[in-house]
């Protein structure tokens, strides 16, 4: 089994044609954000991520292993719900408002310019149809929010403290 337990961000530095090479593995959100687990690559090879804890791991992102070699994170396609404004009844701040009663319900949630995603569950798809939201249950990549104090927390700052 080779070891993962190094992370470089998105590939960041890394020569295209390195990571062209690289072999890959294709991880939903449930693994993603564990800082242990072993899986199976796509060249059959085991391997053991020992990273940080509370490190998580996104689509796009290379591991490093103790044998030098990089492995290409893809995000595996899942159930979610997406959900978007409603242009009969309502307007696109609709998301915000969604945003706001998820985050206060501590719900892991993605958020992009015209849609959200969360992970399936009926009571909260129940919740935003009732605020004229649609909600659809796809099959796509889960890449939600880290938080305000998520694993970036200590490191890039615009100097808003006063």
């Amino acid at each position: 089994m080779i070891h993962f337990s190094k992370l470089i961000r998105q590939g960041q530095g890394l020569a295209p044609v390195l990571l062209k090479r690289a072999a890959s593995i294709t991880l939903d959100w449930d693994v993603r954000q564990k800082s242990r687990f072993e899986s199976t690559d796509s060249a059959g090879r085991q391997v053991g991520v020992f990273l940080q804890r509370g490190q998580v791991v996104r689509g796009g992102d290379v591991l490093v292993g103790d044998d030098g070699s990089l492995l290409k994170v893809q995000a595996a396609p899942q159930a979610v719900l997406r959900i978007s404004h409603c242009s009969e009844h309502g307007t696109p701040f609709d998301l915000t408002r969604a945003s706001y009663h998820l985050g206060n319900r501590h719900v892991p949630i993605e958020l992009q310019p015209d849609h959200l995603k969360i992970e399936p569950d009926h009571v909260l798809a129940d919740m935003l149809r009732a605020m004229h939201l649609i909600v659809h249950e796809v099959h796509e990549s889960f890449e939600p929010e880290n938080g305000a104090y998520g694993e970036h927390g200590g490191g890039h700052h615009h100097g808003h403290e006063h």
